[in-house]
């Protein structure tokens, strides 16, 4: 099947201005100024881009595919994601992690998930472990899980500074560094270390220390959560400043923010005016996480559940509402993750990249189309791909 999606505004990320892509099967074959279709050829499908943007397909870090939360017991354990909430929030690359309970799930229910939402037409990556650590693996051990099943990417999201911690000893968080460092040099892939971090005041210290006494790069690490208070905001740009990744996360209510939580839209545009660079920036949802429900009032109403649809809300704004450059804004969900995942068909709009492609109005910047490798799973705000069992 060839697409041929015309006339369009090309963020590559970077803006390449209006060209003609050819898709063919799932690749990008070309982008050009302008393509005469020959008309001999009859099976070419033709989208209008006018009036319409293109970037890359979003990538999100950082989803609890088969749930999360239960910090609440059992009855506050959140469902596993769906796939057409993954087409409607443009997502088309998703890496899943499992949280605070590696208990009642665990590493094989997370890798058969992504199996499934694979096969379905999204593609998908995880990562081994849970908060604790020991980490609880599917081999037995980190550096088999990275290098023997393709899925799995690195280690995470590994809990520092949380109560919900397994509240490791620093030799045991460098050990799993190394492991996972070891690992993905020999397998060809990241073996990236996803943090997560809470609200404890040890922050990012074990961060920092293992970076000053260690050889292990800085950007093995991916912390997460770093606009969860202007203090830990604080610390991370301290750390990007050396040269490391951070992730800020967008699953909040942004009209019921806790303490002095930053709105992840704000949070990019802080990290710029520091001056840290945008290639070390990026978001990510927390999505199927629990979230609290607040009235107008503030007061605590029930439980809802963390939405990818978030990700790109959060860039939306950032362009919108805190004056963000597009280029700029939508690598943090693009080429950035790509590049610290080393996901290298991934994150941008290239010949021979995967034809993984999101569509918005010129007008609103709301999401019209999403293409999955090739194949159009959303045009013009419905539906064309559901998952399994939903209704079709």
């Amino acid at each position: 099947m060839i697409t041929i999606i015309k006339n369009i505004e090309v963020y590559a990320p970077e803006y390449l201005g209006k060209k003609d892509i050819v898709l063919a099967g799932d690749s990008i074959e070309d982008i050009k100024d302008d393509i005469e279709i020959p008309k001999e050829f009859l099976d070419i499908k033709v989208i209008d881009g006018s009036g319409k943007i293109l970037f890359p397909g979003f990538i999100d870090a950082h989803v609890h595919l088969i749930g999360g939360g239960g910090e609440g017991g059992f009855k506050t354990r959140t469902p596993e994601i769906q796939l057409s909430e993954l087409i409607e929030g443009g997502i088309t690359t998703v890496i899943g992690c499992l949280g605070t309970d590696g208990v009642c799930r665990d590493m094989r229910a997370l890798l058969a998930k992504a199996k499934g939402l694979e096969e379905e037409g999204i593609t998908t990556f995880i990562y081994t472990g849970s908060y604790e650590i020991p980490v609880k693996t599917i081999t037995g051990n980190i550096k088999e899980d990275i290098m023997l099943i393709d899925k799995i990417i690195g280690v995470g999201e590994v809990a520092l500074s949380d109560h919900r911690s397994s509240q490791p000893t620093y030799e045991e968080f460098i050990r799993l560094s190394s492991h996972a460092r070891v690992a993905g040099i020999l397998s060809g892939k990241a073996g990236i270390v996803h943090i997560h971090l809470g609200d404890g005041e040890r922050g990012m210290s074990y961060l920092e220390k293992v970076i000053k006494d260690t050889e292990i790069p800085i950007k093995q690490f991916v912390p997460t959560h770093v606009n969860r208070s202007i203090g830990l905001f604080n610390e991370a740009v301290k750390f990007a400043e050396k040269g490391g990744y951070v992730d800020i996360t967008t699953s909040s209510d942004p009209n019921f923010l806790e303490k002095d939580e930053v709105k992840a839209s704000k949070g990019l545009k802080m990290f710029l005016e520091r001056g840290i660079a945008v290639e070390q920036i990026t978001l990510s949802s927390d999505a199927q996480g629990s979230l609290p429900i607040f009235n107008e009032r503030r007061e605590l109403v029930g439980l809802g559940v963390g939405s990818v649809k978030t990700l790109y809300r959060e860039v939306r704004d950032a362009i919108t509402e805190d004056g963000v450059k597009i280029e700029d804004a939508i690598k943090t969900i693009t080429s950035n993750v790509a590049d610290a995942l080393k996901l290298n068909k991934k994150g941008r709009v290239a010949k021979a990249m995967d034809a993984d492609l999101v569509m918005v109005n010129s007008s609103d910047l709301n999401i019209s189309n999403v293409i999955y490798k090739g194949r159009e799973v959303f045009s013009e705000g419905k539906l064309l791909l559901k998952g399994t069992f939903e209704k079709q």
